[in-house]
């Protein structure tokens, strides 16, 4: 049995308001070569298909796309859950009529554990679907008295380890936090107080666990309990990431193989840092100018229309950080002489940057005199 494990697609985010769909469906689409040049028997999304309960059309049309071309073109069967940002009801909508085409929808929790048997090339599997789930759900669903996600997903493991597989492999698909998951600044918390974590040890009975909700990949406790990571970086925390899919291959004994195949970006997601002068004269030859970019300038000083400037050379850029200002800042005296000198630096820079020159000896001391004028009316008043 092979197959690709993905996750968290967030399909409709936008990062610091900028829309990511077309960066979204560059992404989908080198996903769907994949499915094609590996040749795999079955797809995995382990929840956080959308970024929000209610998304806009154009991601519900993304999502109808990609799977069409998968299911319906490929023949590829898709085993889909909910997760924490998804709209468990409008993800499962027709769920039921979808089954015979190969797509396998799992959205609200149901009571009696669903177990879907696909059939591979060279061997044959389980796969049990897992939605995100509040404690409070199960302790409705089931009436049983649990407070933790630990405590509720071990009621829900307990029917799949004792379900006859037949001697077939067991894959679990949950969208879940595990303990010790590194973690970046784009997740959603499930919860406060350490109440959402749990022990990978839960999922130590089966033979391949794939994970959603922690954007980087990564495995816990064993290899095969896995999270994918994010299709996409979704936060500049993520920017040293190397995002990608997990290819999977389960024989009949359960032995496995995982590779990571690497996901291409249409733009990028850096942090860059630097002076402004310097910054504008490497932006022109930045062949990956068009990233996604945060800027840090170091520059200590006052600039008119920074972010301007930048995307005049750098269109994305989405957030600037005066780290050069305010180090400044923090550093200046509370002498009245020192905050003097500070306020006619400011504006010998302002003024410099408006008219590209520097003030005359004559206008310094007009602008000096209005300053002293000023702090001496501040202390007659």
């Amino acid at each position: 049995m092979k197959f690709i494990h993905t996750s968290d697609w967030h399909l409709g985010r936008q990062l610091h308001n900028q829309s990511l769909l077309e960066d979204q469906a560059f992404v989908l689409d080198a996903l769907v070569d994949m499915v094609k040049e590996h040749q795999v028997d079955a797809v995995v999304i382990a929840g956080d298909v959308y970024d929000r309960a209610i998304p806009p059309a154009a991601a519900v049309n993304l999502l109808d796309d990609v799977l069409h071309r998968i299911v319906v073109e490929l023949e590829v069967p898709v085993v889909m859950i909910a997760g924490n940002h998804d709209s468990h009801e409008r993800l499962g909508f027709g769920a039921r009529q979808m089954l015979n085409s190969g797509l396998y929808i799992t959205g609200p929790l149901q009571r009696e554990f669903q177990a879907i048997k696909l059939t591979g090339k060279n061997a044959n599997a389980w796969f049990y679907p897992i939605p995100y789930v509040e404690p409070a759900t199960i302790r409705h669903l089931y009436d049983c008295p649990v407070s933790t996600h630990q405590e509720a997903m071990s009621v829900l493991v307990e029917p799949i380890k004792a379900h006859d597989s037949q001697g077939l492999p067991k894959v679990v698909v949950a969208h879940c936090f595990i303990d010790g998951g590194a973690e970046s600044d784009s997740e959603r918390p499930l919860s406060i107080g350490g109440a959402d974590k749990i022990s990978p040890q839960l999922f130590e009975p089966f033979d391949y666990v794939a994970l959603g909700h922690l954007h980087g990949p990564q495995y816990k406790g064993q290899e095969y309990v896995r999270y994918s990571g994010s299709i996409l970086k979704y936060s500049f925390s993520e920017q040293h990431q190397n995002k990608s899919v997990t290819l999977v291959e389960l024989d009949h004994e359960g032995q496995l193989i995982t590779e990571l195949l690497p996901l291409p970006a249409l733009r990028d997601v850096r942090i860059v840092e630097g002076y402004l002068a310097d910054l504008l004269v490497a932006g022109k030859a930045d062949e990956n100018a068009n990233d996604y970019l945060m800027v840090r300038l170091l520059d200590k000083h006052a600039i008119l229309d920074a972010m301007g400037k930048l995307r005049a050379v750098f269109p994305h850029v989405l957030h600037l950080e005066r780290t050069g200002l305010m180090n400044s800042n923090t550093q200046l005296q509370r002498a009245k002489d020192h905050i003097k000198k500070g306020e006619m630096s400011m504006f010998e820079d302002f003024f410099s940057q408006v008219y590209g020159e520097s003030l005359t000896p004559e206008q310094n001391k007009v602008i000096t005199n209005i300053i002293d004028s000023l702090h001496q009316g501040e202390r007659n008043g």
